[in-house]
């Protein structure tokens, strides 16, 4: 289940790429939360009697952070290329222990140090023109980056005793009516395009998909898996992007941009298991060994 949340997410770069050229991204993802919300409140509707009043503030504030998230994302992914938006957001990672920091006080670790200095170096290779500028796409895409670590402090600061299904619902329904309050100010509705029977599958991809089974995916390959494998496994969503968008979009990837890819994603398993999976395999083979 967590590497079919990973292949899932990392595949809608592509899809929501080719999406762009016909829907404004407010409205897409108006759309892509719109079902999401509606189709997890199904999923989940027995634990509904648990709801109570606080549930609203909660969800308007993690949907506040997922929506800046995905909007700046989704606005950054226009401008650049479906496999440097899907590594350079998993930066993220890495911003987490910097920003929890800043929250809670919990100074970052000498892994976490190690990995900013990676990722920094892997952004570099992936983002730096040969005039040592970058372009506004990949801008985006690192602020989209920080949103993304804000709205997993922001979960912390928030879910505890709280169920993370029904917080969920609550989370996607006000990133979606940010979305539509964000469409109907800046924007004009698709009609022609939402008309257009090609674009179902895309649009029901990433709603379905990408937002509702990868999340259930995610949620229930956690429970079964411990935090570190499980981490390492999610990461692979960037990989994965890259891989599908080499593969269904035609993008091209340079020697020093792969190098920077791989920089990044070890930044990645760094960050979330400071590698703690080499120095139990050391343990076992000198236990073997005596």
């Amino acid at each position: 289940m967590l590497f079919a949340a990973a292949f899932i997410w990392g595949s809608s770069f592509f899809i929501m790429k080719n999406a762009l050229d016909n829907i404004p991204v407010q409205y897409l993802l108006a759309i892509r939360f719109t079902m999401g919300a509606v189709l997890l409140a199904l999923v989940c509707w027995k634990r509904w009697k648990a709801v109570t009043a606080d549930y609203l503030w909660r969800g308007a504030v993690i949907g506040g952070c997922l929506y800046l998230a995905y909007s700046v994302q989704t606005y950054g992914l226009a401008l650049t290329t479906p496999s440097k938006n899907a590594f350079l957001t998993a930066v993220y990672c890495v911003i987490v222990p910097f920003l929890y920091w800043l929250f809670a006080r919990v100074r970052p670790d000498r892994y976490n140090l190690l990995a900013a200095a990676l990722s920094v170096t892997g952004v570099g290779l992936v983002s730096l023109s040969g005039d040592l500028t970058v372009n506004g796409g990949d801008a985006l895409t690192l602020l989209c980056a920080f949103f993304y670590a804000a709205h997993i402090v922001a979960v912390a600061k928030v879910s505890p005793k709280k169920d993370i299904y029904l917080l969920t619902v609550f989370q996607f329904a006000f990133a979606a009516l940010y979305a539509w309050i964000g469409g109907a100010l800046t924007e004009t509705f698709p009609a022609r395009a939402l008309a257009d029977p090609q674009l179902l599958l895309p649009l029901c991809y990433l709603g379905v998909m990408a937002t509702t089974v990868a999340l259930l995916f995610q949620n229930v390959g956690q429970v079964n898996s411990d935090p570190a494998s499980a981490s390492v496994i999610l990461s692979l969503e960037s990989v994965f992007g890259v891989l599908c968008s080499v593969a269904f979009a035609d993008d091209r990837v340079s020697l020093r941009m792969a190098a920077g890819f791989v920089l990044i994603f070890v930044a990645v398993v760094c960050s979330e298991t400071k590698f703690a999976f080499l120095r139990r395999g050391r343990s076992l083979s000198r236990e073997k060994l005596s």
